[in-house]
């Protein structure tokens, strides 16, 4: 068994993917110091959380022997150093689950982390990736959702992931205060690997080891925002499948197309009043709790947030976002194309060799 294991539990929008994208592509690196980062994707471990969601520890729904929670336990298990998991679906979890998790390696020392960020940019974020999810909910509507905390898609999503005290309290509770930290991410302006440093000062990982020079998940700008959202809605209903969505809609039109054009449009803003005071009852709440804090609760102050009012930009702006998206994903169509007449010029001539062959 691992002799200690770092479970990074989220929440969504602080910083996540990055730490993920710092983690996989260092992963040898960190394995000579004796650090693992299970995989070799990091799907796997979206994969076994998945598993691990959908199951309990006993009963006729019980966790597979061979399933993909207990598979990435074995390899963790075997691991003799520090193991690093880091998968945001694993915050919400009930404490029911989280025994489940922590029982899963019992002779290990259990460290887990919460990266956090301010209310005000958690919204502006959520919304955002919402549309790449396929969500349609207007920005008008997402912030009622969201402020009224109703029980349905938008608002339900919201708080589930962005309920940072009552996440801290379940995990603390479970694991014990020795065994969990918080990390605030830092305001904006700050150095680039700042969330990166307060994430190796919790998980152990020697200061300059990692290379920082990975893809970063920025957020969609307002105009492509509100292109993503339209799409969705004339989407709603079709036959597209979860699959197909994530491969040609989220990945290749949102995250390497739209989102990559060189002319980014404004980011999307917030002033809501009503946010900025919902920060403040959520901070207190957390102050409350007494954690183990890397970096400054401060930090989780909300204020405005600069940008534009979605609902404002212009049709002519969106169209323009459109245009780049689609001449975008063209061109990663067609690389696609090229790659694919390229593997097949070569089989066929290895076809034709082994005729030759008399293969």
């Amino acid at each position: 068994m691992a002799a200690r294991v770092v479970l990074h539990i989220g929440v969504m929008k602080s910083g996540t993917s990055f730490i993920q994208q710092v983690l996989l592509a260092n992963r040898k690196r960190l394995a000579k110091e004796g650090i693992l980062f299970p995989g070799p994707r990091w799907r796997d471990q979206v994969v076994a959380v998945r598993d691990l969601m959908a199951h309990d520890a006993e009963g006729e729904n019980a966790l597979a022997p061979d399933g993909a929670w207990r598979r990435m336990v074995a390899q963790i298990t075997q691991w003799p150093g520090t193991a690093v998991v880091s998968m945001e679906y694993l915050g919400p979890r009930d404490e029911d689950k989280i025994r489940i998790i922590a029982e899963s390696f019992p002779d290990a020392d259990i460290q887990v982390v919460l990266t956090a960020r301010d209310l005000a940019r958690s919204v502006a974020s959520m919304w955002t990736e919402s549309v790449q999810n396929r969500a349609y909910a207007t920005w008008p509507a997402y912030l009622r959702s969201v402020r009224a905390e109703r029980i349905d898609n938008a608002g339900r999503a919201f708080w589930r992931q962005q309920r940072v005290h009552e996440i801290a309290e379940r995990w603390s509770r479970v694991v014990g205060h020795d065994h969990f930290t918080l990390i605030t991410v830092p305001p904006r302006g700050a150095p680039p690997g700042l969330l990166w440093e307060r994430f190796c000062d919790v998980a152990g990982i020697p200061a300059g080891l990692c290379d920082l020079d990975v893809p970063r998940n920025a957020a969609l700008d307002a105009p492509s925002a509100m292109v993503m959202r339209a799409l969705n809605e004339r989407l709603a209903g079709g036959s597209l499948s979860t699959e197909d969505y994530h491969r040609f809609v989220k990945k290749g039109l949102a995250k390497n197309g739209i989102n990559e054009r060189p002319g980014r449009g404004k980011s999307v803003g917030l002033r809501e009043r009503w946010v900025l005071r919902k920060a403040e009852g959520e901070l207190a709440k957390l102050r409350a709790l007494d954690l183990r804090v890397v970096g400054d609760l401060d930090e989780l102050t909300s204020r405005a947030v600069p940008g534009v009012n979605p609902s404002t930009v212009s049709p002519e702006d969106q169209l323009e976002a459109a245009i780049d998206g689609m001449a975008a994903l063209i061109d990663l169509w067609v690389a696609d194309v090229r790659r694919q007449r390229k593997k097949t010029k070569k089989l066929r001539a290895r076809l034709r060799a082994l005729e030759k062959a008399g293969q």
